[in-house]
């Protein structure tokens, strides 16, 4: 696999029908760097992982639909672009994924925000789902997922299968960190549906608990702390 223990590939790159695009970067690499050490604070580390998702929000939405308009500037007429109707939506996977929203919508301000609840059973690594709030048709929807990690695949894929269902028909997922083996999971388990992921590193491995290596840890826990 192209992308099999690379940290830094460059992307974007074709894997199947998933396009990945791993954002090659100085100041992505950086504020990644930060996160990964274990000295930084949860303050800290929420607020780079915020800078972080809105560098990649800006590869992850280079193909967002748009529609020409004409406007007038103090000068002169011309034409211009807005978004298209209906507006992306943009959809955190709770918990940790709720602190990546401000980022992603700092750069897409007009996008509608869905909401989707999923839990990892740890012994089993499956994903269910225990809340939603969204539309129920999601039609023509550009929709843009965030979730921290791509571990196992198991919680993007069944959180990608949802809105599929619902009818949309271009996810991108925007995560912090992926490993290989949820790469060839979300390869595998979604042929055939158009999904791009945008990634700020492919990391070496999962280790036997499911977490990435080396990895930043529990993503979670590291935002808002180890709560009991």
């Amino acid at each position: 696999m192209p992308y099999a223990g690379t940290m830094g590939l460059l992307g974007p790159v074709s894997v199947g029908d998933m396009r990945l695009h791993v954002v090659d970067h100085p100041l992505v690499a950086h504020k990644l760097t930060t996160l990964r050490d274990q000295r930084t604070d949860s303050a800290t580390f929420r607020r780079l992982a915020d800078e972080l998702v809105t560098l990649l929000a800006y590869e992850a939405t280079r193909d967002v639909r748009t529609e020409q308009v004409d406007i007038q500037t103090p000068v002169a007429r011309t034409t211009g672009v807005k978004l298209s109707h209906p507006r992306p939506l943009v959809v955190p996977i709770l918990r940790a994924g709720l602190g990546m929203l401000d980022g992603m919508v700092r750069l897409l301000p007009t996008a509608e925000v869905g909401f989707l609840g999923m839990i990892r059973n740890e012994e089993t690594l499956q994903a269910s789902t225990y809340t939603t709030r969204m539309p129920e048709d999601l039609s023509g929807r550009q929709v843009y997922v965030l979730d921290p990690m791509l571990a196992t695949g198991g919680t993007l894929v069944a959180a990608i299968r949802e809105l599929i269902e619902r009818g949309a028909d271009d996810v991108t997922a925007v995560v912090l960190l992926a490993a290989p083996e949820g790469v060839e999971v979300m390869e595998r388990d979604l042929a055939g549906t158009p999904v791009t992921v945008v990634t700020a590193s492919v990391d070496e491995r999962l280790d036997e608990q499911g977490y990435i290596v080396p990895g930043l840890g529990d993503a979670g826990d590291r935002m808002y702390g180890a709560a009991e």
